[in-house]
C-alpha cells in the first residue's frame, strides 16, 4: 500500500489520529536542530549585511573625500584683480605660496579668417573638382588683402575635390574632413552663400588656398581674387612685470609656474594684478563635514564590532577598520613636513574624544590655516594626505584576502553549507516520516485484527448466554 493510501487509512483501526501523532513525533525530533540552524542563518544575515554596510560606507567616504580634492578647492588659488581682462586658474600639484605678479594684456591671439565672393546659386553651386592645397605659415596683410606669405616647415595639406563633393558645400565638408587644422562653413545672405575657412589662432597658424582648375575661384592668398581676409593670424602680446611675450592662444601656460591664464580682452595699459588666495572658509567647511562624516562611520563600526550585542564583534577584519579609524589623527599625512610644522589631524586641532569620535579645536584650525597653509593644503592634497590615508583604509576593508571581502565570503560561505544542512534534515525528516507512518500502519492493522476477533468473542459469549 502506498504511503499516501496508509496516511489516509491510519486510525481507523485503533480509533488513534495517527497522522497528527507522526507529524509531532517527527517535528519533535528535529526541533532543536532547525531551531539551530534558524538562529545560525538569522545571525549569518545580519552579519553578511553588516559587512556589505560597512564596506559601502567606508568606500562612498573615502570617494566622496577624493573628489572634493579633486577639485582643487582646496589648494591656494591664484586671483586676478580683473576678471573681464584675464582669469588664472591653479594647475594640479601648484606651489602658490608667496604668488604676487601683474600682467598686462596688449593683445588677444587670433586665427586667421577668410570668405569668398558669394555665389548666386547658394550652397548646392558647383565649383568643380581637382585639388585643394592647404599651407600653413606667417602671413602679412593690409586691409583686407594678403600682401605677404611665409610658409611654415609643415607640409601642404592636399585636398580632394571629386564629383561626390564638387558643390560650395560639398567642398566645405571635404575641408573639415580632411582635419587640416581649418574649420569651413557656409554663409549665406541675400546675395548667396560664401565658404568661409577658419584657421587656429597664432600668427604661424595663417594659411593660403589654392585649387586646380575651376577650383582656383576657391583660394584664399597673395594671388586670390575672389576672396578676402576678415581676420588676421596673430598672437597673443601680454607683458608679465613689464617684460612683453607672445602666445599662440589665449590660453597661457608657463608664463606663471603653476598657473593658466585666460585671456579675456587687451587692456594695454593695465596691469592686472595675480595673487594667491587660501581657500579658508572651504577648508573649514571640509573640515566640519568630514568630522561629522566620520563619527557616523565610526559609530557605525563601533556598534557592529560591540563586545556584547554587536554582528561583528569576532570578526578581526571589522575590528582592524575600528582600529585603523581610531588612528587616523595621529598618522602622519605630511611625511616631508618640517619640524614643529603640522602633519597630521590632530596637529590641525581636530582630536580623537574619550568615545572614539572626533571634535574640531576651531581657535586652533584657524590659526594653522593662517600660519602653515602649505601643510594644511598638503594635508588635503589630491591622491595624497587625508585623502590617500582614507582611500587606503576603505581599500584594505574591501580586501578579499584579509579585510572585510573576506569576511564577507567566509559567512556567504557558512550560508552556504546551512542551506545544505536544511537540505539534510529536510531529507532525514521525510525519511523519518515514512518509516514511523509504516510502523503505526502495521500496529493500526494488528489493533483492527484484535478488535474484530474481540467483536467475534462478544457475540458468542452473548449467544452462549441467550441459549442458557
Amino acid at each position: 500500500m502506498a504511503i499516501e493510501s496508509i496516511a489516509k487509512t491510519l486510525g481507523t483501526g485503533s480509533g488513534v489520529d495517527v497522522t497528527a501523532l507522526v507529524t509531532g513525533l517527527v517535528e519533535a525530533s528535529f526541533a532543536n536542530k532547525n531551531k539551530a540552524l534558524a538562529a545560525k542563518t538569522e545571525t549569518l544575515t545580519a552579519q553578511i549585511s553588516k559587512v556589505s554596510e560597512l564596506k559601502s560606507t567606508i568606500s562612498d567616504f573615502a570617494s566622496a573625500l577624493a573628489a572634493l580634492t579633486t577639485g582643487g578647492t582646496l589648494a591656494t588659488q591664484p586671483t586676478s584683480a580683473r576678471s573681464d581682462v584675464l582669469t588664472a586658474t591653479r594647475l594640479a600639484g601648484a606651489d602658490l605660496t608667496g604668488l604676487n605678479a601683474s600682467v598686462e594684456v596688449r593683445q588677444l591671439a587670433q586665427g586667421q579668417v577668410a570668405s569668398t565672393t558669394a555665389f548666386t546659386g547658394g550652397k548646392d553651386t558647383v565649383v568643380g573638382t581637382g585639388t585643394l592645397t592647404l599651407t600653413f605659415g606667417a602671413a602679412t596683410i593690409a586691409g583686407t588683402s594678403m600682401t605677404g606669405f611665409t610658409p611654415g616647415p609643415a607640409a601642404p595639406i592636399a585636398i580632394t575635390v571629386d564629383a561626390a563633393n564638387n558643390t560650395l558645400d560639398g567642398v566645405a565638408k571635404a575641408i573639415n574632413a580632411a582635419n587640416a587644422g581649418v574649420t569651413a562653413s557656409i554663409m549665406t545672405d541675400d546675395s548667396g552663400a560664401r565658404l568661409v575657412i577658419k584657421g587656429a589662432t597664432g600668427a604661424s597658424q595663417a594659411f593660403e588656398l589654392t585649387g586646380s582648375g575651376d577650383l582656383a575661384q576657391l583660394d584664399i592668398g597673395r594671388t586670390a581674387t575672389a576672396s578676402q581676409i576678415n581676420s588676421t593670424a596673430q598672437d597673443a602680446l601680454l607683458a608679465l612685470d613689464g617684460v612683453e611675450t607672445r602666445y599662440a592662444t589665449n590660453s597661457v601656460y608657463g608664463l606663471i609656474e603653476g598657473v593658466r591664464l585666460d585671456l579675456v580682452s587687451a587692456a594695454v595699459g593695465t596691469k592686472v594684478g595675480i595673487g594667491a588666495k587660501t581657500p579658508t572658509t572651504e577648508i573649514n567647511q571640509t573640515i566640519t563635514n568630514f568630522v561629522e562624516t566620520f563619527n557616523e562611520v565610526y559609530k557605525m563600526v563601533k556598534l557592529a564590532t560591540n563586545a556584547v550585542d554587536g554582528p561583528l564583534r569576532g570578526d578581526p577584519a571589522a575590528k582592524d577598520l575600528l582600529r585603523q579609524l581610531r588612528g587616523l589623527t595621529l598618522a602622519a599625512l605630511v611625511p616631508d613636513a618640517a619640524a614643529d610644522t603640522p602633519r597630521s589631524l590632530a596637529d590641525i586641532g581636530i582630536a580623537t574624544q574619550r568615545d572614539g569620535t572626533l571634535s574640531v579645536d576651531t581657535a586652533r584650525l584657524a590659526k594653522v590655516v593662517t600660519s602653515f597653509p602649505k601643510n594644511v593644503e598638503a594635508i588635503f592634497a589630491q591622491g595624497a594626505g587625508l585623502t590617500k590615508a582614507l582611500s587606503d583604509i576603505a581599500s584594505k576593508a574591501a580586501d578579499k584576502t584579509t579585510g572585510l571581502g573576506v569576511s564577507q565570503a567566509n559567512y556567504e560561505k557558512a550560508q552556504t553549507k546551512i542551506e545544505d544542512a536544511k537540505e539534510d534534515i529536510l531529507a532525514a525528516t521525510e525519511k523519518m516520516r515514512n518509516r514511523m507512518t509504516q510502523q503505526f500502519a502495521a500496529m493500526d492493522a494488528k489493533v483492527a485484527a484484535y478488535k474484530s476477533t474481540q467483536s467475534f468473542l462478544d457475540q458468542q459469549i452473548k449467544a452462549w448466554n441467550a441459549g442458557n
